[in-house]
């Protein structure tokens, strides 16, 4: 059977390296599983690849995207197993990577069509959220969905009411529509006709956020305060609403100084690191590795 390699992990902890290096053993392309790395003006705060990199290596849904482009997890599931049979042809194996957790999942277990929100619910929550406020719809989403309330963006109002919207209107949770109820890659409501391999990369943890602080002061080097100054005319896209960007733009606004929007964009991506890691640990189907293990993850995908 054709196997689908997955490649999964915190950010920072060296995923890119890793797969480039795998790709190329293997003789296949990358498949891009971070969601912003697919909007083409976010380079430097998305860790996008290089161009030495893109080169070295094909990439499929990197920088593809315009910044106002609608896109969702269900349109990159569609676009993904689209994409496997003809890599599938030339080849036994596929290789997908990236720390978005719901594009990972989308593809690897299938994802239900979420039921549009009505009128009388987006109207309920639209007034709760602006009489009540944000931090008590994320306690209610607490206690509805705990399992989304651990990975959603608490910062995000969108992200949390539309998932209450859901819980509110449907009596389900978020999490029932958008994971299959086996768990398990190709076994659930919708079967996949190929294997899925995950790998897991961790490190620890005081490392991987030593990795974070450098790339951030990478990031600024690169000019990240000017790509984000060239995006400020669009910062209120759902696309610039991430980590990386949200900061520079409060610099930008006078919120903070450079100084503090930097070190808070170190602790955002370590507790983004965090959320990763707790989301792909509870998964049994993960084995986990050291990125300074090539040849054991090798040898373990092609065993």
């Amino acid at each position: 059977m054709k196997k689908l390699i997955v490649v999964t992990g915190p950010t920072a902890v060296g995923k890119t390296e890793l797969c480039l290096g795998l790709a190329e053993r293997l003789s296949v392309p990358i498949i891009n599983a971070d969601s912003r790395q697919l909007y083409r003006d976010l380079k430097i705060g998305t860790a996008a690849p290089t161009e030495a990199q893109l080169q070295r290596v094909r990439h499929y849904f990197v920088g593809t995207l315009a910044l106002d482009e609608y896109y969702s997890a269900s349109m990159y599931e569609q676009q993904v197993t689209a994409l496997l049979p003809s890599l599938f042809a030339k080849s036994d194996y596929a290789l997908l990577t990236g720390g978005s957790m719901m594009y990972i999942d989308a593809v690897c277990n299938g994802i239900d069509d979420i039921p549009t929100v009505d009128d009388d619910t987006r109207n309920l929550l639209k007034q709760r959220l602006a009489d009540e406020g944000l931090e008590a719809l994320c306690e209610e989403l607490h206690r509805l969905d705990p399992e989304h309330w651990a990975i959603v963006d608490r910062k995000n109002p969108r992200r949390v009411v539309h998932a209450l919207e859901i819980c509110l209107m449907t009596g389900r949770t978020y999490t029932s529509f958008r994971k299959k109820e086996s768990g398990e890659c190709g076994q659930g409501a919708s079967p996949r006709s190929f294997q899925v391999v995950k790998i897991g990369l961790t490190r620890p943890r005081k490392e991987i956020y030593d990795r974070i602080n450098r790339r951030v002061d990478q990031m600024m080097a690169d000019g990240l305060l000017d790509e984000a100054r060239r995006l400020y005319p669009w910062r209120h896209l759902n696309a610039l609403n991430t980590v990386g960007y949200k900061e520079m733009f409060a610099c930008l606004d006078g919120t903070w100084t450079l100084s503090e929007a930097v070190e808070r964009l170190k602790g955002n991506t370590r507790r983004y690191a965090r959320k990763q890691l707790t989301w792909f640990k509870r998964d049994p189907a993960v084995t986990w590795f050291s990125p300074d293990e090539p040849e054991a993850i090798f040898s373990h995908i092609t065993t």
